[in-house]
């Protein structure tokens, strides 16, 4: 089958020779794949910013399909069924997933990313077909009345950026700050609006980005030297009532805290990866401030999240900028990584 494969910094090639894959276990389904988009956490590994990556790895977690095999037991799901599937490899059984904290589950796993999460790499969605686990947590039945590129942010962007508005406890009349303006910073923008955010704050380096968040109702931020001064004259001097960091590093981490008010929440959901954080404690204690990191759930949130696409209330697919075939995946990669697209998904 065809499938992209990371092969080293920069260096994403599609191949048509990838084994096809099987029913392993018996609650595995092999999906064949609608839709797949490249996620800023692809972006990591593509950009050589994972140590010992494993070369040959198929990308991509964020994927549509129809089920075309499911093992002996699957329950709720036939070949057949459109589907769309949670980034977050979950088995549902064990003590954490019946918690609902399925990003702790004992056999966790993210598709397409090796190792990095969890103990066991599975190929990715960046494919013709993929091998799903666990498949009756995993994947989701699409409604007939939703299509494939509305379902597919309900995976993990719209889950991330849902989470990350819930998280930082985003209340009516709020001030919030969205540090970084990709497609998570966006969603979490709409759901903010949607949680009664009296005004939303864009801070991005990018003016497109900028653009993009100005013509959903924010206020653009520039992320610039003074962006702390900047929320202050626009706050009263107070800050940010939530701040809503999708970066994921030290700087977008550090501007979060700067530019929250005292007693105000900061909510991370970038993917942060860093061992030497110069976590400003003076300024955060002083501030009283809370801090809270959160991973999007797509399998404990998919029934509010559907109903939030389903209903009209968000419409996430305007984030789509490029939408091109498998075999121009490589292309892809290359205008996501230059800024030069804001979302790009993948026709097989």
């Amino acid at each position: 089958m065809r499938a992209l494969r990371w092969h080293g910094t920069r260096r994403a090639e599609v191949a048509d020779d990838v084994a096809m894959p099987r029913v392993e276990e018996p609650r595995d389904a092999v999906v064949r794949v609608v839709r797949s988009a490249i996620c800023g956490t692809d972006l990591h590994p593509y950009r050589g910013e994972i140590d010992g990556f494993p070369a040959g790895t198929v990308t991509g977690h964020e994927f549509t399909g129809v089920v075309e095999e499911t093992g002996p037991e699957v329950r709720g799901l036939r070949a057949g069924d459109r589907v769309v599937a949670s980034d977050i490899i979950a088995c549902g059984h064990c003590r954490s997933c019946r918690h609902g904290w399925h990003y702790q589950c004992d056999r966790v796993g993210l598709f397409g990313y090796a190792t990095v999460v969890g103990t066991r790499a599975y190929a990715g969605g960046h494919a013709e077909f993929v091998r799903v686990p666990f498949a009756d947590t995993v994947l989701f039945p699409i409604p007939d009345d939703v299509g494939d590129e509305r379902a597919l942010f309900v995976g993990d962007v719209l889950a991330t950026g849902y989470a990350c508005a819930v998280g930082a406890g985003v209340r009516p009349g709020d001030t919030v700050a969205v540090v970084g303006c990709g497609p998570v910073g966006l969603l979490a923008l709409e759901v903010a609006w949607l949680l009664g955010a009296a005004r939303v704050l864009a801070v991005d380096p990018l003016e497109s980005r900028r653009k993009l968040a100005a013509e959903r109702g924010a206020y653009p931020v520039p992320a610039a030297p003074d962006v702390a001064r900047q929320v202050a004259d626009l706050t009263e001097g107070r800050g940010a009532d939530a701040v809503l960091e999708a970066v994921g590093t030290d700087a977008s981490l550090l501007t979060a805290l700067n530019v929250v008010r005292p007693r105000g929440t900061v909510c991370a959901v970038g993917a942060h990866a860093s061992d030497a954080m110069p976590m400003p404690t003076r300024l955060a204690f002083a501030k009283e401030v809370t801090l809270r990191f959160a991973v999007g759930d797509p399998v404990g949130d998919f029934e509010p999240l559907m109903n939030l696409v389903r209903g009209g209330r968000v419409d996430p697919t305007y984030l789509i900028s490029h939408r091109m075939p498998l075999s121009e995946a490589a292309e892809g990669f290359r205008l996501f990584d230059a800024g030069e697209a804001s979302k790009v998904v993948l026709i097989p």
